[in-house]
């Protein structure tokens, strides 16, 4: 039988308190998820985050891999990770013995992964890299280095795009931002004329090429905090417009619809399922059982972190 959403919240702020632990949340969560949590923010905060904790234990909010990089960043911690089930497409797209193939056929080239990927990928990896430190972590690199990106081609043509490089890139995208058209915006713009289009660096380069805002959720979440224009039409997971509308409540957040829903029909906004698997009962038990915890072969640990680390460090 579901709670009572006021004794849930209670109930988790309670266990927090008393284990010593936090909650961290991605921006694509649900709501209520949001309001609960310690901490709410992008891969990169909610890494860094994860880094600098000295809760005891930390419930990671968001999808499995997200899970994984606070584990290989605090081996020592409990990481709970509310629903096992929640994995990310990105991160399917690309198997650690299909990317060791690929690096196999491109001797001498440096592998940079994005960090929607799993910990036996990033043990692979030379560098991680999120869609917000993505150019700065490149430009860092010398002119003349081989590099393979993946597995989002829409973010590593983005970049190769601003950068100049040459980056062999991974054909591999997101579920929720492969299904933004331009279309859909042009038709938002017409009846919204004095909006500021934002899109996320996992959308296509058409969305791209006609959006105002290019960026990350933090990015985006930033520039509308800090811009004068009080309505915007958002191509991200719609997660992020809860965060806009409690951080900004005077301006108006349109979410870009899907070209065609999962389902076949039309809806208003696009949704991460995986994301969307977070729900406080689930937060309520992970606490109450100190499970599911997130384990990684003690190998594979070893070496991804490392590029994880390094992009700490370059970013």
């Amino acid at each position: 039988m579901l709670k009572d959403k006021t004794f849930l919240k209670d109930e988790i702020r309670r266990m927090c308190k008393e284990k010593d632990a936090i909650i961290l949340a991605h921006y694509y969560t649900i709501g209520d998820i949001q309001d609960v949590a310690d901490f709410i923010g992008d891969s990169l905060a909610l890494a860094r985050k994860a880094a600098e904790t000295d809760a005891k234990i930390m419930v990671m909010c968001g999808v499995h891999f997200m899970a994984e990089t606070c584990k290989l960043l605090s081996p020592e911690k409990t990481v709970l990770c509310p629903d096992l089930k929640a994995g990310c497409s990105l991160a399917d797209s690309c198997k650690a013995e299909d990317l060791k193939k690929w690096k196999d056929e491109h001797p001498g080239y440096q592998v940079i992964s994005y960090v929607n990927t799993t910990a036996a990928v990033k043990a692979l990896t030379d560098i991680v890299v999120t869609s917000g430190n993505a150019k700065k972590v490149v430009d860092q690199l010398p002119e003349d280095a081989k590099l393979l990106f993946g597995p989002d081609y829409n973010l590593g043509n983005y970049i190769n795009s601003v950068t100049g490089r040459q980056m062999e890139l991974w054909n591999g995208g997101c579920h929720v931002h492969e299904r933004f058209s331009v279309e859909k915006i042009v038709q938002l713009k017409q009846q919204y004329p004095d909006a500021v289009v934002m899109a996320h660096l996992e959308c296509k380069a058409p969305v791209l090429a006609i959006a105002d805002v290019k960026g990350s959720t933090a990015t985006m979440l930033n520039y509308a905090q800090n811009s004068d224009s009080k309505q915007f039409i958002v191509a991200t997971e719609s997660g992020i417009l809860h965060e806009m509308t409690r951080t900004c409540p005077d301006k108006e957040f349109i979410p870009v619809p899907p070209e065609i829903s999962e389902s076949g029909m039309e809806c208003s906004c696009n949704e991460c399922q995986y994301m969307k698997m977070n729900t406080l009962e689930k937060v309520y038990n992970a606490l109450k059982d100190e499970s599911p915890k997130i384990e990684i072969d003690p190998d594979i640990a070893r070496e991804a972190v490392k590029p994880i680390q390094r992009m700490l460090e370059l970013s």
